[in-house]
């Protein structure tokens, strides 16, 4: 959703009175939120993986009163562009994928050679066919609510005397994406010795993870204690963050801080952070990058080799 905000900034400099809808999962509408270039989100009420075929029908009937242009369909498959196909939305462009002849009427052949990087993907979909070389990509900026911010320091008790450092421990794609939680406990003991503050950011499922690394430090981990419209605002506080590549990794470089992020089973030439304030760690193995969930060899070299003393040297 973070990358998508390129493709929005795209549009409005190409058409600065355009107005931009997005259809999204409710999870995301918050983010949408902190978007300028959108004047609303729009719920998907069908969950992940789920077809819901009359859900997104019903959907479908009630946006035709919003007499749509165009529709720009993001995800490759067929069930992703049946709500603009129901709202009779008279351009509907998409890569080609799933058999959507006639669903996506404007059918874009993807080249990955020329277009690596997902954002690219997104953006090039928001110009004309004959674009050949990879788009410009401007960086998302998410706004940061600075009375949210006060409030969120102030309920959840937290000090800003000293600089703050942000950890994202966590990864929903699966441990491969994962530098070792001991790592991090190693990394936030060595920060707080140096006079940092130590904030964890992670969701309800990253909980363990947060207070794994936080026993008998004074850090504190708020790894299900934020939504996700709070972790903009209490990422602007940190000086830095060290994350995995993960989506709480695009959030931090879209509100303009120094991101360290480190890669294991995935590539910076797919996902890199956008942003000028980015370090990349990335230990480029004989099987990097495998993109799968788990090591097939068992030994996560990619991100075990990865020592803290090198994270320190990036952050600080």
């Amino acid at each position: 959703m973070v990358m998508a905000q390129s493709l929005f900034i795209t549009l409005k400099q190409q058409h600065p009175n355009v107005a931009i809808d997005v259809l999204a999962p409710e999870w995301s509408l918050s983010i949408l939120q902190r978007m300028p270039e959108v004047r609303q989100g729009i719920c998907l009420p069908v969950k992940h993986r789920q077809l819901g075929l009359r859900a997104r029908w019903k959907l479908g009937r009630q946006l035709r009163a919003q007499k749509y242009d165009l529709s720009i369909i993001l995800p490759r498959s067929l069930k992703a562009a049946l709500v603009p196909f129901f709202a009779r939305v008279p351009i509907r462009t998409g890569y080609r994928g799933e058999s959507r002849y006639g669903v996506i009427n404007d059918m874009r052949s993807l080249d990955k050679s020329i277009l690596a990087q997902t954002v690219q993907r997104y953006v090039a979909l928001g110009l004309q066919k004959t674009v050949v070389p990879p788009p410009a990509i401007p960086f998302p900026k998410l706004h940061v609510d600075k009375n949210n911010q006060q409030h969120l320091l102030q309920t959840l008790g937290l000090q800003t005397d000293r600089p703050i450092i942000g950890l994202m421990p966590g990864a929903e794609y699966g441990p491969a994406k994962q530098w070792p939680v001991e790592y991090y406990r190693d990394l936030a003991i060595l920060l707080t010795k140096q006079g940092y503050r130590v904030w964890v950011f992670g969701s309800l499922r990253e909980q363990g993870l947060g207070n794994e690394i936080a026993v008998n430090i004074d850090i504190v981990s708020l790894c299900g204690k934020t939504q996700l419209q709070d972790v903009i605002d209490l990422l602007a506080a940190c000086e830095a963050v060290v994350s995995n590549d993960s989506g709480l990794m695009h959030m931090a470089a879209a509100v303009d801080i120094k991101t360290v992020v480190i890669y294991g089973s995935s590539t910076p030439d797919y996902t890199p952070p956008l942003t000028d304030k980015a370090a990349i760690i990335y230990h480029r193995q004989e099987c990097s990058p495998c993109f799968e969930r788990r090591c097939r060899f068992g030994h996560y070299a990619c991100l075990r080799d990865i020592s803290v003393n090198e994270i320190m040297e990036n952050l600080c």
